[in-house]
């Protein structure tokens, strides 16, 4: 059965694996890295071209916030913030169908959507917002209580 939280229907793990722990969450930004991938997305930021809902999470215009990393740090499993240039094999796959910012779930081998766009957009910023869906997200996988 799903659940429900404040920002709507959580994600249903099939049975098959249900009793797969979650070992590390991933949030891709919509933006490239490094210095170049950077520049470009704070230009087009400025002009109204660019937006990315999880860096409006994560930073603020200068850098990452420190309370995203308290946040991100009182998690039962890893975080980790990556560029749409900085993705492994598996994880390109995985949003070239999803799309990015996305927030990302490993359950086994398989990556799972925690969160789009939309669902990070209607939460304006806030990191308290993404930490509790995080950690409902944890408990409806059976993480939060250790299993």
């Amino acid at each position: 059965m799903p659940h429900t939280s404040g920002f709507g229907q959580l994600p249903t793990l099939p049975a098959s694996l249900a009793d797969v722990p979650i070992t590390e969450l991933v949030g891709v930004y919509d933006a490239d890295g490094g210095l170049l991938g950077e520049a470009a997305y704070v230009w087009g930021r400025r002009r109204g071209s660019r937006h990315c809902s999880l860096c409006d999470i994560t930073h603020s215009p200068w850098r990452r916030k420190s309370q995203w990393d308290a946040m991100a740090a009182g998690l039962p499993v890893p975080v980790r913030l990556l560029h749409r240039n900085e993705l492994d094999e598996k994880l390109t796959a995985t949003v070239a169908r999803v799309g990015t910012p996305i927030v990302l779930a490993r359950v086994g081998d398989d990556w799972r959507v925690v969160a789009g766009d939309a669902e990070l957009s209607a939460m304006d910023g806030s990191i308290g917002q993404l930490g509790t869906l995080l950690r409902e997200w944890l408990a409806v996988a059976g993480d939060a209580e250790g299993t």
